[in-house]
């Protein structure tokens, strides 16, 4: 279990953290939860730095890494769900193609077949990443706001969700265009492992 290791299972662990701190109705938990998140993808991009850097690439962390980053934004984008920041159709559709790719990577794996996750899908993570802290910062922004005792319009402003909706739907397209590009550039790697 060495340090990029490490890093990745600190992530899945900071996960129900961040969901637990964000649903507290209250402003000093959502700047701890959006601090948790913050540091949770941190290791996102430290893990596999480190992992290249020292040369300690293994099977387990080609495999856990990815797996790590589906369950923090599933987490953050449930939690947003829950609070009805964005719609769940959305989110159901890039849930289920995290999963679904993940337990074809996961049969994979176990019939000893490494499957790395392509340039297009990290492009995808990032875009992911992006969308959750834009919508952390404006829940940040309310609570804030409104603990002053302010009331602005921004937060009662249907266009606002519009927005979120429409970074939302093109997050969802470009993870379900990534899972389509995936079974496409091992579909012969998928035959053999559905054998």
């Amino acid at each position: 279990m060495n340090l990029p290791n490490k890093l990745t299972i600190s992530r899945i662990l900071l996960s129900p953290v961040f969901m637990v701190l964000f649903l507290v109705d209250n402003i000093y938990s959502r700047y701890f939860a959006t601090l948790v998140f913050v540091i949770a993808a941190l290791t996102d991009a430290y893990d596999g730095y480190l992992a290249r850097k020292t040369g300690v690439v293994t099977g387990f962390g080609k495999f856990m890494d990815p797996l790590a980053d589906k369950i923090l934004t599933a987490t953050a984008f449930v939690s947003f769900v829950a609070l009805g920041y964005v719609k769940a159709w959305m989110i159901l559709a890039i849930i289920v193609r995290e999963f679904f790719i993940t337990g074809l990577r996961s049969l994979a794996a176990y019939k000893g077949i490494v499957i790395m996750p392509s340039l297009l899908a990290q492009w995808k993570t990032a875009c992911q990443m992006i969308v959750i802290f834009i919508i952390l910062l404006y829940t940040n922004l309310e609570m804030t706001f409104l603990s002053l005792g302010y009331s602005s319009n921004l937060f009662h402003n249907p266009w606002t969700f519009r927005v979120f909706d429409g970074l939302v739907f093109i997050t969802m397209l470009l993870t379900l265009g990534t899972g389509i590009d995936y079974m496409v550039k091992n579909a012969s790697l998928l035959k053999e492992v559905l054998r």
